[in-house]
C-alpha cells in the first residue's frame, strides 16, 4: 500500500493541475486590459490622447447596440455625447495647484476596434503637473494604463505604468528624461511576466507542449525553438515591419492549443516537435506584440528598443518559471507510464476542448 500512495498523490496533483490551468482558462478568458495614455506639451497646452479597447468602454457606455460585435456610424452618432462626456472625466489635470479643464473632446474608432479619447487643456507648461487616471477605478480590476509624456518636439519627459492602487502620478514638466530608462525596463520587464502568467492560452499551449514528458535536451529545444519565433514576430509586429490581424492572430493562437492537445492524444511524442513549436511561436509573437501596440510602443518607429526587449525577457523569465514547476512533476510521473499516460490523456483533452472554445469564441461568436 506505501508503494501505490505515491502514484495515487502524483495523478491527484497531475490531474488538479490541468484541471485548474483550463478552469482558470474558462473563467479569465483575457487579460484585465491595457490602455494607453499620451500626454504632449505643445506651446502652453497640454494635448491628452487616451486610447482603450472598444470592449473596455463598452462596460461603460454601451455602443453596439443591435449585438453585432461592431460600432456603426450610426451606433457612434447616438453615444458620441456620452463618449464625450466619458472623455472629460477619463483624466484630471492639476497645475501648480490648480485644476485644470478639457476645453474640447473628440472621439473615434479606429479599424482595429480601439476607441481614441482625445482632449485639450490650456495654461499648462513648465511646472508641477499631476495627472490622475480617473478611469482605472471603474474598469476591471487589473487594467493597467501605459502614461507617457513628451515636449513638442517628441522628447520623452516621464513615463509610468498605472493601476487602480497607484492611478495617480505628479511630474515636473522641467526635468528631462534623463534616468527614465531604468524605471521603463522594470516596468515593462514586470508587465512581460504579468502577461505571461495571466495569458491563458500561452500557458496552456506550453503545458500542452511539454506535457508528453520529454528528457532535458527534447525541452531545451522546445522552449528555445518558441523563444526564437515569438521573439522574431514580437521585434517585428512591435516595429510595425510586419502586420498581422488580431482577427487572425487569435483564432491561429487558439488552434495552435487545439493541435497540440489533439496531438498529445494521438500521436504522444512526436519527433521533432520543435519545428512545429517554432510554427506557433511565430504567431504567439504577434499576440505578444498586441500587448506593446496597445501602449503605443513602436509607433513611428522610436522609442521602442527597452520596452521591446525588457518585455521579452519577461516573458522568458515567466516562462521558464512555470516550466521548472511543472517539469520535475511531469518528470516524476513518467516513473509510472500507466499512470503517465492516463494523466497526459485527460490533460491534453482538457486543454483541446479550452482552445476549442477560444477558437469559437474567436470566430463563430467574435
Amino acid at each position: 500500500m506505501r508503494r501505490r500512495r505515491p502514484r495515487i498523490t502524483l495523478g491527484r496533483l497531475v490531474l488538479l493541475l490541468a484541471l485548474w490551468l483550463g478552469s482558470a482558462a474558462f473563467a479569465l478568458l483575457h487579460d484585465p486590459g491595457l490602455s494607453a495614455a499620451d500626454l504632449r506639451l505643445e506651446g502652453g497646452r497640454l494635448v491628452a490622447h487616451l486610447s482603450f479597447a472598444r470592449l473596455d468602454i463598452e462596460r461603460l457606455v454601451q455602443m453596439d447596440a443591435d449585438g453585432k460585435g461592431g460600432v456603426s456610424p450610426a451606433e457612434l452618432a447616438g453615444v458620441r455625447g456620452s463618449l464625450e462626456q466619458l472623455a472629460r472625466e477619463a483624466v484630471e489635470i492639476r497645475f501648480e495647484g490648480h485644476n485644470a479643464f478639457a476645453e474640447g473632446a473628440t472621439v473615434s474608432i479606429d479599424t482595429a476596434d480601439n476607441v481614441h479619447f482625445q482632449l485639450t487643456y490650456t495654461s499648462v507648461g513648465a511646472g508641477t503637473l499631476s495627472v490622475r487616471s480617473a478611469l482605472l477605478d471603474r474598469l476591471p480590476r487589473g487594467h493597467r494604463q501605459y502614461l507617457t509624456l513628451r515636449d513638442a518636439s517628441g522628447k520623452l519627459l516621464a513615463e509610468q505604468m498605472l493601476d487602480a492602487k497607484a492611478g495617480a502620478v505628479e511630474i515636473n514638466t522641467r526635468a528631462t528624461a534623463s534616468g527614465t530608462a531604468p524605471r521603463s525596463f522594470r516596468q515593462f520587464l514586470a508587465l512581460g511576466i504579468h502577461h505571461i502568467l495571466t495569458g491563458y492560452d500561452h500557458l496552456l499551449f506550453l503545458f500542452a507542449l511539454l506535457l508528453p514528458g520529454y528528457r532535458l535536451r527534447t525541452v531545451l529545444a522546445i522552449i528555445t525553438s518558441f523563444t526564437l519565433a515569438h521573439s522574431l514576430t514580437l521585434s517585428l509586429a512591435t516595429l510595425d515591419l510586419v502586420r498581422m490581424p488580431s482577427s487572425w492572430v487569435e483564432p491561429l493562437i487558439a488552434l495552435s492549443i487545439v493541435y497540440v492537445g489533439v496531438e498529445n492524444v494521438l500521436r504522444p511524442g512526436p519527433e521533432r516537435r520543435w519545428l512545429l513549436t517554432f510554427g506557433f511561436g511565430l504567431v504567439h509573437g504577434f499576440g505578444f506584440a498586441a500587448v506593446l501596440r496597445d501602449l503605443g510602443i513602436g509607433a513611428g518607429g522610436g522609442g521602442a528598443v527597452v520596452p521591446l526587449l525588457s518585455f521579452n525577457l519577461g516573458v522568458e523569465v515567466g516562462q521558464i518559471a512555470i516550466a521548472a514547476l511543472l517539469l520535475p512533476l511531469i518528470w516524476k510521473l513518467g516513473q509510472y507510464p500507466a499512470l503517465a499516460r492516463r494523466a497526459v490523456t485527460v490533460g491534453s483533452v482538457l486543454v483541446a476542448l479550452a482552445g476549442g472554445y477560444w477558437l469559437l469564441q474567436r470566430t463563430v461568436f467574435s
